[in-house]
């Protein structure tokens, strides 16, 4: 039996917001034709980058939160894990969770910000701009304190590809909109967690097993308030199903 292959870094964004209806989760749907996953609803994510574990106070605000939550590991490999969380969420949502020198989270509320910072997401996309570029053109810090981790899966040693996942929430910014990417993912859907779940056992959605577990869990909650609260506060395990 050939050995299991190591597990690569990854991280992954369950983006909140809250609505009359209830809690609602952001999914974007992956491209058929990938490898991996292809087809299904996922909350936004992807590996770690060499360049995620640069992150220094000049861009990048609760460095020491999020080395702290991140205990045993070595504190730049902790942090990385946020800054891959927030990167991929502005990749494949169009989300950036940053803030100006004022501490002010970023609103795109002024003409042309949205038609810029989607530009900058192009760039990123295509590997024409550093994603740490865009914060400095912008004179912005990436806001490591609104990301709460909240659960961290490995993948079964029986598969090929296997990934070593941090899971975050962070409740969704007013004044920016959250979109796929059209390219990596095709559909993008607010939607409840019992809801997600409903339609995934009807077979309308097809969600892979951190993903239901993570909407199982948040079906206990009525805003996001109170999940950041619960998440905050626990001790997150490993889960490395067999």
């Amino acid at each position: 039996m050939p050995p299991a292959i190591d597990p690569c870094p990854a991280a992954t964004v369950v983006l909140l917001r809250d609505d009359p209806a209830g809690l609602e989760v952001l999914l974007v749907r992956r491209r058929e034709a990938l490898a991996f996953m292809g087809g299904a609803h996922v909350f936004p994510g992807g590996r770690v980058d060499n360049a995620d574990r640069a992150a220094d106070p000049v861009w990048c605000r609760g460095i020491e939160q999020a080395e702290r939550r991140m205990s045993p590991l070595a504190p730049r490999d902790g942090v990385s894990f946020y800054v891959a969380a927030a990167r991929e969420l502005f990749e494949e949502a169009g989300v950036l969770l940053a803030v100006d020198c004022q501490g002010r989270p970023l609103t795109l509320a002024r003409e042309g910000d949205a038609a810029r910072f989607l530009a900058y997401r192009a760039e990123v996309l295509a590997d024409a701009r550093r994603f740490r570029a865009v914060l400095e053109a912008e004179t912005l810090a990436l806001d490591l304190e609104r990301l709460v981790f909240c659960a961290h899966w490995i993948t079964p040693p029986r598969f090929e590809r296997r990934f070593d996942t941090r899971f975050f929430l962070a409740p969704m910014i007013d004044g920016q909109t959250a979109d796929h990417d059209r390219g990596e993912t095709t559909d993008s859907l607010w939607i409840r967690p019992a809801d997600a779940l409903a339609r995934d056992q009807e077979g309308l959605l097809q969600l892979p097993p951190p993903t239901r577990h993570m909407l199982g869990e948040l079906t206990a909650f009525g805003s996001v308030a109170s999940a950041l609260a619960s998440y905050g506060a626990r001790v997150v395990e490993r889960r490395e199903p067999r």
